[in-house]
This record gives structure tokens, C-alpha cells and sequence, in this order.
């Protein structure tokens, strides 16, 4: 159980992160603990074979409706190939809040959710080896409780503005498991260090701790390799890239100038979390669970494109387009320089390009 000092003002807090929501969805319930817990699947269509499953946890106070609609998981779900699993937080002290281990209760919350992912494996096709959660706010918080409970069964885990409580940093995580963690320096209700900016109290691990306890868990050695995304729109935000060398993969996206927001469109700002996201769990896995790819970088845009992209080439080499089936839709031998790739007569939806240096994603929206 946390210490009452580091309760402080808990209602304050949430009521900082309450977003009220009015849409609608269709909405599902699984039994667990005596109370029908909802959820909603977005998940891509005619799909037989299995496919991996991202989690999306919100945050304290919000419902899936809502996110739903702002994130539009129906899209992302087929623009991956991934079955997305938006589950609902119950009320606690009148608002909707995981429990992530910030305060005392007996909801068990991370058994219900990898029940309810084993209950809906076969009617979704859900491969059990690449199952993904990502989380923001207080979703975030669960998010790394879901890795501290269960890495053993979780291919990958993306928090996002969400820190390690007190309660869970006591614990030792059952398994390494595939981390990336994403905070904006300018995040006042989150913050980078652990506190809460508005209210003056601490929240949980600082960014640097959290960093240094999967850095433990995951068997890491040395100082990050750093590398600065592009740099493509005027939104007053740089996103840093830290990648550790680690027995299982960690890495950092420090969002200098970022608040406590969601980025989520290519459109807008230099990068969007989504992408980011997919982006790090398919090194790992394409749309089978099984396939590797390698883990460097790719300088592409713009992204999204209309069906014509350019990319950074130090060296004269081959370059590979490849759908989500696995399939090689363009080979192209490109020189050093700056290439341009055609995708224009490829239907709408997310491909891979691959070189020796390093794989990218690119979505092609007509």
C-alpha cells in the first residue's frame, strides 16, 4: 500500500485527467470478479489466419467510446492487420481509473485483461505470442503493470505519459519483456520527473528511474545510442530516440517541448505515438507473429503518402517494399542520396521498407 503522501489530492488528479465522452459504440462485456466488464475489439476484416493484438488502455476518467472515435481504432485496425482490444476501467472515487497500483483496491484489474484476451483468441484469431499493450495517462501506468505482472506472456509494452507507481517499482518484473517508453518534457500533469506540476506532489518513479529499472530487467549495458526524428512540421516539438543495448529491447522517445497530449497524426506533428508504437513492436513481428526485422533506422517523407515517398540513402543498395502479408510488392536498386520510392499503384495500407541499414513503415492513404 502507497504512503498517504503520495495519495496527495488523488481526487484533484483525477478529476485533471477526466475527459466526459457522449459518443457511441458498440459495446461488449466479459465477466470477471462478479461484474460484466466492458470492452471493444476493432479488428481487421476476413482475417483467418492468427494476427497480433494491441491493448489501448486510456486514461483516468475517460471510456472507450471516446477514444475509440479520436483514435479511430476501427482504421488502425485495418491498416495493420492487428486486432485492437480497447478495454473499460470500472469507477473508483467517481471516476473511471485502472488499477495500477497508486492507491489501495482490490480490483483486479491485469487479471481481467489477459483473461479477456485468452476469451476472445479464437474468435478474433488472436496469436497468444504477440500480444502488444500500449496505454496513455493512467493507461500508461497500467501499461507497465501489465509488464511487471506478466512480460512472461507479453511481446511488447509502449507507455505513454505514464509512470511506474511506487507500490509496482517494490516488485521485480516476472520476465524481461520488449519496452518503449514515450514522455513529452513539457508534460505538467505527468511529469518527466515524477511530480505533478500543478498539484506539487509525486506521481511515481521519475523517467530516469523507470529507464534504470528496465535497464535492470532487460539485462541492458551502456550508454543509449541517440538519434533525433526528422524534424517535418512547425509544431514546436523535437522527438529524441534513446535506444539501449539490453538482452531484450528498450528504448525511449523523449518528446522535448511535449505536453500531456496523445500526438496521433503524421499530418500535424513530426510523429505520430500510433506509429511509433507499431513501428517498434513489428521489428519484432509483421502481421504472423513469427517474422524478424531488423532494427535500424529510415529517414522517409512524407509519411503518410499519396503513393510517391522519398527516403535517405548513404550507399548505393537494394531497397524492398513488403505488405502486411509478408509479400515484396517494389525491389528497387536506389543510389546514394535521396531516392524516391513509387508506391502509386499499391492500394491504400501500411508497408515495410527494408534495406541492409534498417526497416521503416509507410502508409499509403489516397
Amino acid at each position: 500500500m502507497m504512503k498517504a503522501t503520495r495519495l496527495f489530492k488523488f481526487g484533484a488528479i483525477m478529476a485533471l485527467f477526466s475527459i466526459c465522452g457522449t459518443l457511441f459504440a458498440q459495446i461488449q462485456t466479459f465477466p470477471w470478479q462478479g461484474t460484466n466488464r466492458e470492452y471493444l475489439v476493432r479488428a481487421p476484416q476476413g482475417v483467418e489466419k492468427p494476427v497480433p493484438v494491441l491493448f489501448f488502455l486510456h486514461g483516468l476518467g475517460d471510456n472507450i467510446t471516446r477514444v475509440d472515435s479520436e483514435y479511430n481504432f476501427q482504421q488502425i485496425a485495418e491498416d495493420f492487420g492487428w486486432v485492437i482490444l480497447v478495454p473499460q476501467a470500472l469507477p473508483q472515487s467517481g471516476f473511471t481509473m485502472w488499477n495500477a497500483g497508486m492507491m489501495s483496491s482490490n480490483i483486479d484489474d491485469s487479471g481481467f485483461l489477459m483473461a479477456l484476451v485468452d476469451s476472445l483468441a479464437e474468435p478474433y484469431h488472436i496469436n497468444l505470442d504477440s500480444v502488444f499493450f500500449t496505454g496513455f495517462s493512467m493507461g500508461g501506468f497500467m501499461t507497465h503493470r501489465m509488464a511487471i505482472e506478466h512480460g512472461d506472456r507479453i511481446a511488447g509494452c509502449a507507455p505513454v505519459s505514464g509512470l511506474i507507481t511506487f507500490a509496482m517499482s517494490e516488485l521485480n518484473p516476472v520476465s524481461p519483456v520488449r519496452m518503449l517508453h514515450i514522455h513529452g518534457t513539457s508534460d505538467n500533469v505527468v511529469n518527466y520527473d515524477g511530480t505533478s506540476q500543478v498539484f506539487g506532489g509525486t506521481l511515481g518513479l521519475s523517467v530516469e528511474a523507470i529507464l534504470e529499472y528496465w535497464q535492470n530487467a532487460n539485462s541492458c549495458d551502456g550508454e543509449p545510442e541517440i538519434d533525433t526524428l526528422p524534424d517535418t512540421h512547425n509544431d514546436g516539438l523535437r522527438f529524441i530516440r534513446y535506444t539501449y543495448d539490453c538482452g531484450t529491447e528498450l528504448e525511449h522517445i523523449k518528446v522535448v517541448g511535449g505536453t500531456h497530449t496523445w500526438y496521433h497524426s503524421d499530418a500535424q506533428y513530426d510523429a505520430s505515438y500510433m506509429n511509433l508504437i507499431h513501428e517498434f513492436f513489428t521489428r519484432k513481428v509483421i502481421d504472423d507473429g513469427v517474422t524478424e526485422i531488423p532494427t535500424g533506422r529510415l529517414n522517409i517523407w512524407p509519411n503518410p503518402t499519396q503513393g510517391v515517398f522519398n527516403m535517405e540513402v548513404e550507399e548505393t543498395s537494394t531497397v524492398e517494399v513488403i505488405d502486411v502479408q509478408g509479400r515484396v510488392v517494389v525491389r528497387q536498386e536506389v543510389q546514394s542520396g535521396t531516392a524516391c520510392i513509387d508506391l502509386s499503384g499499391m492500394p491504400e495500407g501500411v508497408y515495410f521498407v527494408k534495406r541492409e541499414s534498417g526497416t521503416a513503415k509507410v502508409i499509403v492513404a489516397k
